[in-house]
């Protein structure tokens, strides 16, 4: 324990993935909504990455979009909080056959990227939790990855979400409402900070979509898209294994999943928010 309960709270992030080691790789595959979550993380990152970029992906994890960036001749460096992590990445990727566009891989703090100069890479990609671990220094982490980002190049991200979060794990909230009362769950569902109800557990600050937009807004970039993930598949596991068991219907399910996810009205509505944004040149003020 230190004397700073960020850096306790950011400390126990990592130490949580340690011990995940390798399940954070099965992850993305181990249910029907996990693989539709993949596959549109993974269109974002093909809509999104233009092909022999140079980018920095932040929690890479142990790979799964290293693999995707390399099938985009993407030239990456690999960053994560957690060692563990990153050495399950170099045997995962060199499994693949994609070890030759790996740059380099590091230890690295999203809130901390000065070991990189303004403007070093083509993209950023920071999926999953980074930002969200980042806590309450969420903006500067977002502000990091934008400034190491060139003029032009392009910032792919998700957070998590509150809303969507709290309908998908409806049935855990009943349970810790039992457990830590109703006012620390009001002050979850409030503020998006899970450390009330998961002290020493897997911890987080989740996101609305109109906050997420505000930390994107005063920022020197511009939006570029925004999507759920998920979106219609959160509804009925039991249908959607079903239809994920249908050759002829999960390619088109996946297509209304994409579409679907980016209506405004879905924004919030699944377990994170995809976002992609570009940095603007130096003179240029914050859009969104």
């Amino acid at each position: 324990m230190t004397n700073d309960p960020v850096e306790d709270d950011v400390r126990a992030v990592r130490d949580y993935f340690d011990t995940l080691g390798a399940g954070e790789w099965d992850r993305l595959v181990q249910s029907p909504s996990a693989r539709v979550a993949l596959e549109l993380h993974r269109r974002f990152l093909a809509r999104f990455i233009r092909p022999g970029s140079r980018v920095l992906e932040i929690g890479a994890g142990p790979g799964r979009f290293t693999v995707e960036l390399a099938a985009l001749d993407a030239s990456v460096v690999v960053s994560d909080i957690s060692a563990v992590q990153l050495e399950l990445n170099r045997d995962r990727v060199l499994a693949a056959g994609c070890e030759q566009y790996v740059e380099d891989r590091l230890l690295l703090d999203v809130r901390d990227l000065s070991a990189f100069t303004d403007g070093a890479f083509d993209g950023v990609v920071v999926y999953g939790g980074p930002i969200s671990y980042a806590f309450d220094q969420a903006p500067a982490a977002l502000a990091e990855c934008i400034r190491v980002t060139r003029p032009g190049g392009v910032v792919v991200g998700s957070v998590m979400s509150t809303i969507g979060s709290f309908r998908w794990f409806l049935p855990g909230v009943a349970e810790e409402i039992k457990i830590f009362g109703i006012e620390a769950m009001d002050t979850l569902l409030h503020t998006g900070d899970t450390r009330p109800t998961q002290a020493g557990g897997h911890c987080c600050r989740m996101f609305r979509w109109r906050e997420l937009a505000e930390m994107i807004a005063a920022q020197p970039c511009r939006l570029l898209a925004a999507s759920a993930s998920n979106a219609i598949s959160l509804a009925d596991p039991e249908v959607l294994d079903r239809l994920a068991a249908d050759p002829g219907v999960w390619p088109r399910f996946l297509d209304w999943e994409e579409e679907l996810a980016q209506e405004p009205g879905m924004l919030d509505g699944g377990t994170h928010i995809l976002f992609a944004i570009e940095r603007l040149s130096g003179g240029e003020p914050p859009m969104s």
